[in-house]
């Protein structure tokens, strides 16, 4: 029993060592805290020449938000994409932009998960917009960033585009209101 404990011990320090050794303080961390491993998977590609210069396609099929720089350019990010239940294209325009913007769950969020808060406020690192967020038209999605970046690449948002906070703090000033957003589940990459 003794020997049990001790190895429960040493493996529990083990595991915080592991944590502590992936957290690192961070200029462009999440809300100004930590990163936890937040990295970036930002890349310059060849695309489409159909699409004119400074407008955004989101393909929620290749997990990535484009940004088209040039015609036949455009810088890649990697994202998390909806869920199945949450699934829409269409086109839209950025609406507003805000620095470290506060969270209010919808009545459906809370309904799902009554657990969540009634509100959380800009800057908290527990904020599930990250360090910015990009509003579309009058709807309540948004291309913004993260508190849980081992999500992106995957499909489990509520329907907005989440991003590494590294990459949503690269996009940002490149975007203005007033931008071209096309949401697609069509293939590029």
């Amino acid at each position: 029993m003794i020997r049990y404990r001790l190895m429960l011990k040493i493996l529990a320090l083990f595991g915080v060592l592991a944590i502590a050794t992936t957290i690192t303080p961070s200029k462009a961390s999440a809300q100004g805290f930590w990163s936890f491993g937040g990295g970036s998977g930002r890349q310059v590609v060849s695309f489409s020449k159909k699409f004119s210069p400074r407008q955004i396609i989101i393909s929620f099929s290749d997990k990535r938000l484009y940004y088209v720089t040039r015609r036949g350019r455009a810088i890649s990010y990697p994202i998390a994409a909806p869920r199945t239940q949450s699934r829409w294209a269409g086109t839209s325009y950025v609406s507003m932009k805000r620095k470290n913007p506060p969270w209010t769950p919808t009545p459906t969020m809370r309904r799902e998960n009554p657990r969540l808060p009634a509100y959380v406020p800009g800057g908290h690192p527990r904020n599930p917009l990250g360090v910015r967020a990009l509003y579309l038209g009058a709807t309540a999605y948004r291309i913004h960033g993260t508190d849980a970046p081992w999500t992106i690449g995957t499909s489990v948002s509520k329907g907005c585009i989440r991003m590494y906070n590294k990459d949503v703090l690269d996009l940002y000033p490149r975007i203005p209101v007033g931008t071209r957003v096309t949401v697609t589940w069509k293939r590029f990459g």
